[in-house]
């Protein structure tokens, strides 16, 4: 099988690609940040993607997800005579699978060494001393956390934290602050995307309650970064005691 021509339009899926399949990708969304200085056609962001500058690059396959794109963009890419491959990553399992799934497509012929490395990796991550609760804030105003059936919160409980909101109806529920810090969670876990929470813009919302400010691509990102991520975040996790 040869290389194929590859538009990518998750972050993730473009890290990851890059890195395995140098030379696959020709175009890729404004936000895909990694690796450092990609160098490809860049088509608009995941909820807003140029399906005209898409379909000028000719791809063989274009990649995306279920959460991260709109059905809507991908529906008009098919229409246009694309192939279009939709991941759903919500369980780190999952995100090895579609990974796998992912390569392959894009003509990888050999598994890639960090993909071995992010299954060790997380086969035993770091023990924590104890379990602890959390409330896990993914934007502000207005306040939305992570809820059901969500890949981060899967991350979260293998490094021994479980969050509060993981039985709501939604996959992102808004949330008043007051309610959230009535739920009295053992830690606020605040990654830097896709809001940028910092240490003056996240924590003084929950006065009395130790706040972990995490790397959100450590967090929510499914490639790469997944071998290290059981280290970073556990570090983060650690530094937040009350």
């Amino acid at each position: 099988m040869s290389p194929a021509r590859v538009v990518s339009l998750v972050p993730s899926l473009t890290e990851a690609v890059a890195l395995s399949a140098p030379g696959s990708l020709a175009g890729a969304t404004d936000w895909c940040t990694h690796p450092a200085g990609l160098d490809v056609v860049r088509v608009g962001g995941t909820k807003n993607p140029k399906a005209d500058r898409i379909v000028a690059l000719a791809p063989d396959l274009v990649i995306a997800n279920e959460e991260e794109n709109r059905a809507s963009d991908l529906a008009a890419l098919r229409a246009a005579g694309l192939d279009v491959l939709v991941t759903e990553v919500r369980t780190l399992p999952q995100a090895f699978h579609e990974l796998d799934r992912v390569l392959t497509a894009c003509g990888v012929r050999a598994r890639p060494r960090w993909l071995d490395e992010a299954e060790a990796a997380w086969a035993a991550p770091p023990e924590p001393a104890e379990r602890r609760t959390a409330v896990v804030p993914v934007w502000r105003r207005p306040w939305m956390v992570l809820g059901r059936d969500t890949f981060a919160g899967d991350l979260l409980s293998r490094l021994g934290v479980d969050h509060l909101y993981a039985s709501h109806p939604e996959r992102y529920p808004r949330v008043p602050l007051d309610a959230l810090r009535a739920a009295g969670p053992d830690v606020v876990v605040l990654p830097d995307e896709p809001y940028r929470f910092t240490a003056d813009d996240g924590p003084e919302a929950f006065p009395g309650l130790p706040c972990a400010l995490v790397d959100g691509r450590h967090l929510t990102w499914y490639g790469p970064s997944l071998a290290g991520a059981p280290a970073v975040l556990g570090r983060a996790l650690r530094a937040a005691r009350r």
